[in-house]
């Protein structure tokens, strides 16, 4: 029922599912019904999305978002027909681009997994509201977006300061955190979606997690020395050995 529901999961999904165009028409901005501004989120998504696409090798021509009223018949017809014509131009997605069915799903998958990533990156500028059209392609910049990837975060537990509260573990929004009662907790790198939960509810008097940009990750501690064996100092209190 309006626009504000857009996610960027949605358009990458239709991407995914091999949808050459997607098409995304809602009310006039400043003209929503539900008072959310729904239709100002579509729009950024929108705008963040395009720019994604660059980056990824896909032509952005391929998504558009339009905004009238549902008297505007005839535009919404017309927008619609302009779009296919267009997107028939382009060719199918992937082809139209040179990249083969493996490439091309790849690149797909990897976003998927970098959507909650984008969007705590970009909240502030997806909640904006911009009226001026000619401001619409500087809302997100090209180098921006390199510079979004390039500097992708990754997150790793301290082997030396993990206490296995399992408190990461039990947040991970996807399950990217080995973990077990008293074995020290690793992130699945392949998993992670840079989401940066683990980061947030790690308990400050362990500060286990740390965030990594622009360095590798070190490897994650062997299997045989992930058990943590306690002894007790004091009643009530414990420590690695």
């Amino acid at each position: 029922m309006c626009t504000g529901r857009v996610d960027l999961a949605f358009i990458l999904r239709s991407f995914y599912n091999r949808i050459d165009g997607v098409y995304i028409a809602g009310c006039r901005l400043d003209e929503c019904k539900y008072i959310t501004h729904g239709n100002y989120h579509a729009l950024n998504t929108v705008l963040l999305f395009k720019k994604v696409m660059e980056h990824i090798g896909l032509n952005p021509e391929r998504l558009r978002i339009e905004f009238m009223s549902s008297a505007e018949g005839s535009r919404f017809a017309e927008t619609v027909n302009d779009f296919v014509r267009k997107v028939r131009t382009i060719g199918p997605i992937g082809k139209g681009e040179g990249l083969n069915g493996n490439e091309l799903t790849s690149r797909l998958n990897q976003m998927m997994m970098l959507i909650p990533y984008l969007k705590i990156a970009k909240r502030e500028k997806l909640s904006s509201h911009l009226k001026d059209r000619e401001a619409w392609d500087q809302l997100f910049t090209r180098d921006e977006i390199e510079t979004l990837f390039r500097e992708l975060p990754s997150y790793y537990i301290d082997p030396d300061k993990c206490q296995a509260c399992m408190t990461c573990a039990k947040r991970c929004p996807v399950d990217a955190i080995l973990s077990g009662k008293n074995l020290i907790h690793i992130v699945d790198q392949g998993k992670c979606v840079k989401c940066g939960t683990c980061l947030e509810v790690c308990p400050p008097k362990f500060g286990a997690v740390t965030k990594i940009c622009g360095e590798p990750v070190p490897p994650p501690i062997p299997e045989e020395k992930r058990t943590i064996v306690r002894k007790k100092k004091e009643k009530g209190q414990t420590d690695k050995e």
